[in-house]
This record gives C-alpha cells, sequence and structure tokens, in this order.
C-alpha cells in the first residue's frame, strides 16, 4: 500500500489541510461520500487520498452539485474504471497466450 492510502490522518489535521470543518466532513461521511477507518477507541483516519477526494467534494458542492449526485457520479467512475482495468488485464492475458480474436 502506497503512503497516499494509509489512513493515519485525524480529522482535526484534515480539517486543517481542507479548510472544511470537522462537522462538513462528518457529513460527508454520513452521506457514504468518504470512508474513514475507525482505531478501536472510535478515532477516524484518514488517508491523503481522503483529503484529495474531500477537496473534490468541497469543490463539486461549491458548483451547486448535491450529494446524493456526487455519490452517483463517483459510482459511474469506479464502474468505469473497473471495465477498463479488466479489459487491460484481458489484453494482456491475451497478448500474453498470443491469443487473437476474430
Amino acid at each position: 500500500m502506497s503512503y497516499k492510502h494509509k489512513k493515519v490522518i485525524t480529522i482535526g489535521i484534515v480539517s486543517e489541510l481542507t479548510g472544511l470543518s470537522e462537522r462538513q466532513i462528518r457529513y460527508y461521511e454520513e452521506r457514504q461520500l468518504i470512508l474513514p477507518e475507525r482505531t478501536n477507541g472510535g478515532t477516524r483516519k484518514f488517508s491523503f487520498a481522503d483529503v484529495e477526494k474531500l477537496m473534490e467534494i468541497a469543490n463539486k458542492m461549491e458548483d451547486g452539485l448535491q450529494t446524493s449526485e456526487i455519490r452517483k457520479m463517483d459510482k459511474e467512475r469506479l464502474r468505469t474504471d473497473t471495465e477498463l482495468r479488466n479489459k487491460m488485464i484481458r489484453g494482456q492475458i491475451n497478448a500474453a497466450f498470443n491469443i487473437h480474436k476474430r
């Protein structure tokens, strides 16, 4: 796992880095736009990728999008990324085994 995806940043630091209030960050979590990990004591831990995601969310909210629209866009992007990844893997397998479609 790269440093960018390690969940090590507390909500207070995330708030400082993003300019978002802790309340806003918790709201985005409630709306399932961001998924921090929790320690045994319940402390939220975020990654640098989460910080970037929060900035994207804030920008989209400023542009007038609703949280439901953002969540829908994220699901569509995930589906598209998965499809592309699967096509690349199939292409690599086909190339490795010299398989050609007719």
